[in-house]
C-alpha cells in the first residue's frame, strides 16, 4: 500500500513540475540561424580552381573575383 501511495505521489509530482516548466517559461519560439558559408580564401580558391580546369571562363572568374573582394571589403569584419 506504502508503496502504491509513494508512486503516485511521484507521478503527480512530476507532473506539476512538468506543468510548471511548461506555463512559465516564454513561449515564443526562437530560431537560431546558422550559416555554414566558406572565407573570402576559400572562395577565392574554390573560384581558382574552377578557372584552372576549365569550369569557368577568364570573365567569368575575373567578375566573380571582383564581386568576391568588393562584398568582402563592404561587410564589416567579424572577430
Amino acid at each position: 500500500m506504502k508503496i502504491i501511495r509513494f508512486v503516485t505521489m511521484m507521478l503527480a509530482v512530476v507532473f506539476v513540475l512538468g506543468m510548471a516548466a511548461c506555463c512559465g517559461h516564454d513561449t515564443d519560439v526562437k530560431q537560431t540561424e546558422i550559416i555554414n558559408q566558406p572565407t573570402i580564401g576559400q572562395q577565392l580558391d574554390d573560384l581558382e580552381k574552377a578557372y584552372k580546369n576549365g569550369s569557368i571562363t577568364k570573365e567569368e572568374y575575373d567578375k566573380v573575383r571582383k564581386t568576391v573582394l568588393d562584398k568582402a571589403t563592404a561587410e564589416p569584419q567579424k572577430k
